[in-house]
């Protein structure tokens, strides 16, 4: 099947067809990791939320590396398709497989090997260690399996079947969900049994996407040929990916920094009411996401198309709609923050703690949905440098500053306000490139031949 109609249907019509599975989906992954986090609030104890907080800058380094290739590869295959290319279309998926495979295990061993030196750097204590490790080996045992399954389930989206990537990712959240009481509590393994019933849903899933992307009927497919290494392809898929590649990373060394100074001025409670509001907000951040990947094939199929309205009428169309979801955000943070956190913990001390941070954390959710949007675009384009700079300014050039001044002022309420205003301040400086470019597309509309340089 060819995509044609990514170049001729409405666009209101396309973004509601590719966003939709992609938010659901997306809306899937947020539950699923919200999932493990209730079970072993719950099931567990106050200390093993923050347990799992601390791993989360080891699972935004695993991430990073992970969309490195998949999300480069799967831009690269929409302006392919779009180009009408579709024997090198298939060669970068052979080599997404290549990519993942050497980067994951490379990343699986230094993980293993350094692994409590690592979580102590993150912010780890005696009190959350033992909860932090069981949790964090599991995973990076599996480290390879997750890396194909989200890349691989990336590139199908991108070549026009966004439901079946939807399906997959459902299908891993479901089997999470029965996994996870199941290695918890009745086989009474903890935090360790999340893991376990996170990669065995991960696993089954894989296998469901391998066997949809071995069917020759599809325009993209595998077969023996595509498994050769290609430099170039490497090169254009790694660079590509080195937006979201480098903001997985800041975010890494932000939330490193952030565990840091709340255990410095919180203790590890506060770690974990951040582990807590950070899920929540992730939950309502998971729909500007998938309307980010929705939106990502349509552009790329059109900018390799040379159609500059629909370019422009994608993004536009975009952002209002993250916009509006963002917000929604923002009221349940202003109005119910108390009740969204009570679904993670029985324990008083961290419920109030968490509530307090959730509403700060989403007080400039609007602006973010807007800066989300654009930071994507430049990537959807191969505007790369701009995309890295976008993906970057707000950890990087804004929030770290404000995580260690703030502090100083306000103590562990310094930490929670550095996050809103990182967020206004980077959202101004999206608004400034974004103009501009949409100024460029106006000129590139009127001549008859045209190309965007990057």
């Amino acid at each position: 099947m060819i995509p044609v109609e990514l170049g001729t249907e409405k666009i209101g019509k396309l973004l509601k067809q590719y966003a939709t599975p992609a938010i659901i989906a997306m809306l899937a992954t947020s539950l699923y990791n919200m999932v493990d986090s209730i079970f072993i609030g719950q099931g567990v104890g106050p200390m093993a939320i923050s347990g799992l907080a601390v791993t989360f800058p080891l699972m935004n380094i695993s991430i990073a590396f992970g969309t490195l290739v998949g999300v480069g590869a799967a831009t690269l295959i929409s302006i392919l398709l779009g180009q009408k290319d579709y024997k090198m279309a298939n060669r970068v998926l052979g080599n997404v497989v290549i990519l993942n495979l050497v980067i994951s295990f490379v990343v699986t061993a230094l993980s293993l090997i350094f692994m409590d030196p690592i979580l102590y750097f993150f912010g780890a204590s005696e009190n959350t260690i033992s909860y932090a490790r069981e949790y964090m080996v599991v995973i990076m045992w599996g480290n390879v399996i997750s890396h194909l399954y989200h890349g691989l389930n990336g590139v199908v989206r991108s070549s026009g079947r966004p439901r079946l990537a939807m399906m997959a990712t459902i299908l891993a959240v479901v089997l999470n969900v029965i996994l996870d009481p199941i290695f918890i509590f009745v086989f009474k393994m903890g935090i360790r049994g999340a893991a376990i019933a996170t990669i065995l849903a991960q696993v089954i899933a894989l296998v469901w996407i391998t066997k949809i992307l071995c069917d020759r009927d599809n325009v993209l497919h595998f077969s023996r040929e595509v498994f050769e290494f290609d430099f170039k392809i490497a090169w254009r898929s790694l660079s590509i990916g080195m937006s979201p590649f480098l903001m997985n990373i800041a975010s890494c060394f932000v939330v490193i920094l952030i565990n840091n100074q709340l255990k410095r001025y919180g203790g590890d409670l506060a770690i974990g009411a951040y582990g807590i509001a950070n899920r929540l907000c992730f939950l309502f951040f998971t729909i500007t996401m998938g309307l980010t990947q929705g939106m990502q094939p349509i552009v790329g199929y059109n900018y390799g198309a040379r159609n500059w309205s629909r370019v422009k009428e994608v993004v536009r169309l975009t952002i209002f709609c993250s916009v509006a979801a963002l917000s929604l955000a923002f009221v349940v943070g202003m109005v119910m923050p108390d009740l969204a956190v009570s679904l993670f913990t029985r324990d008083a001390g961290l419920r109030a703690i968490s509530a307090r941070a959730f509403r700060i954390s989403v007080s400039m959710f609007p602006v973010v949905g807007f800066q989300a949007v654009v930071t994507n675009f430049f990537q959807c384009i191969g505007r790369v440098g701009k995309a890295i700079f976008l993906s970057l300014s707000r950890q990087l050039l804004f929030l770290i500053p404000f995580l260690l001044t703030f502090p100083s002022f306000w103590g562990t309420d310094g930490v929670w306000f550095s996050m809103p205003a990182s967020d206004l301040v980077s959202s101004l400086v999206a608004l400034a490139l974004f103009l501009p470019l949409m100024r460029e597309f106006d000129r590139l509309g009127k001549e008859p031949v045209s190309q965007v340089t990057q």
